[in-house]
């Protein structure tokens, strides 16, 4: 049975499939709890942030989006190079440390904001923590399981994310009213500091020269028996270092998914839109923060599931109906036929997105060789996020001149061409390369 302890080891040939229990353990266990704990903290500050930039500082709307643009903006970048430091240097623990510490401890420090400008300070601060941590964490979940279990691994990382998000406005609730709104983003710093310890002393270091050697050997090994050839040379006997990495390309197979994904993103706008299409079709605002509960509900419980069926099935098919429930959605938010359907709608996007968010983080660490995932992470989310930022500046454009049904519709058209990518990409070119012995379109 392959180890998750200190290091990620090779899988040998022969090894039979790990059950469920053996995920829930080392790092894949420990960046779950941290992911659980990091976001926890999160959600008891940012649902509160409109109404204290609002109410208590006295900016005005432009500010907050102001704020929300910049901290989009910044995460977006940092990602593309937090990636690339991560396949360079070739420890990914540190950097994950790094960026979940400061962040747990930038945000409390909202607590003391007077001005408009501190909370732009603090935002900035935690999403460039965010953007560097994002794909080395991304990649020591990828190397801490065997290839088989990546989807389930994926899954259950994004399920305790999710049940963060489900946790961390519940709790601050119940503290509102007796702590206040700095009361509140003090005692954030109590989730926040245990996931520093918690990344600190439970993750285990999946990188170096040693562990890629491991890694790149076994990548070798299981293409041999399947008749495969890498996609990259083999490193040299003492692991490939940062030159050979940044020398080692990106597959035909990684750029056809981020192409298809590319496309999908133009159509996925903000959800606060879907919010605002409610409101209009006659669901009160003081009802939105339930619309969220439910589609956190969906997200966190079918997250693990979907990432096991992708361990089973073709994850690119997976991948693909999401997409297809995402059009529905859409569909229905367009037509908003009545409030009993656009409740479902939102428990469906639920779906949506676990369908699709840890389905296809597995699908970009089996297509890039273990040299090139942090290049890989980073590219995927630098163009998804900046596809999502121009995607929410045309739907309210088009809103604004042509009503929300033409917006919605158009989400829905390029939801549905994205998943007949991925399908045609399932049927059609089986052929393409393959990392780890999976093949790279999953």
């Amino acid at each position: 049975m392959p180890r998750f302890g200190r290091r990620a080891r090779a899988e040998p040939p022969g090894t039979a499939r790990p059950r469920v229990r053996e995920l829930l353990r080392g790092n894949v266990l420990w960046l779950s709890l941290v992911s659980l704990l990091n976001d926890s903290a999160s959600e008891m500050i940012y649902p509160l942030l409109p109404a204290f930039v609002l109410q208590v500082l006295g900016a005005g709307p432009a500010f907050l989006g102001l704020i929300e643009g910049v901290a989009d903006a910044t995460s977006s970048l940092v990602k593309l190079g937090g990636g690339w430091l991560s396949d360079r240097l070739q420890r990914r623990k540190a950097l994950a440390v790094w960026g979940y510490g400061i962040a747990a401890v930038l945000r409390p420090f909202i607590a003391l904001a007077t001005q408009g400008w501190h909370v732009l300070l603090v935002r900035f601060g935690d999403r460039l923590a965010k953007g560097v941590r994002g794909a080395p964490r991304d990649v020591m979940l990828a190397e801490s399981v065997p290839q088989q279990k990546i989807g389930s691994a994926f899954g259950l990382l994004q399920a305790m994310d999710s049940a963060g998000a489900i946790a961390g406005p519940l709790i601050a609730l119940g503290l509102l009213v007796r702590f206040g709104f700095r009361g509140v983003f003090w005692l954030a710093a109590i989730p926040g500091a245990l996931a520093i310890f918690a990344a600190l002393f439970g993750i285990r270091e999946t990188g170096g020269r040693r562990a890629s050697t491991l890694a790149a050997q076994a990548d070798d090994r299981r293409m041999d028996r399947l008749g495969g050839q890498s996609i990259a040379a083999a490193p040299p006997p003492a692991g490939p270092g940062p030159a050979e990495a940044r020398d080692v390309p990106l597959p035909a197979s990684f750029y056809y998914l981020l192409f298809a994904v590319g496309l999908f993103s133009l159509g996925n706008s903000s959800d606060m839109f879907l919010v605002l299409r409610a409101h209009d079709a006659g669901i009160p605002s003081r009802h939105a923060p339930l619309l969220g509960l439910v589609f956190n509900l969906t997200y966190t419980a079918l997250s693990w599931p979907a990432g096991r069926l992708a361990d089973r099935f073709s994850k690119r098919a997976i991948a693909a109906g999401g997409y297809l429930v995402f059009a529905a959605v859409y569909f229905v938010f367009a037509l908003a036929p009545s409030r009993g359907a656009l409740w479902a709608a939102m428990a469906c996007y639920g779906l949506f997105y676990a369908l699709t968010n840890p389905v296809l983080r597995a699908l970009v660490a089996q297509s890039a060789s273990s040299q090139t995932r942090g290049r890989a992470f980073g590219i995927f989310f630098f163009v998804t996020s900046v596809a999502v930022l121009f995607s929410s500046i045309l739907t309210g454009e088009l809103w604004k001149h042509y009503g929300p049904r033409l917006p919605f519709y158009l989400s829905a058209g390029l939801a549905a061409i994205a998943a007949a990518m991925l399908l045609a990409g399932v049927f059609s070119n089986r052929t393409l390369p393959t990392v780890g012995g999976v093949n790279a379109h999953g």
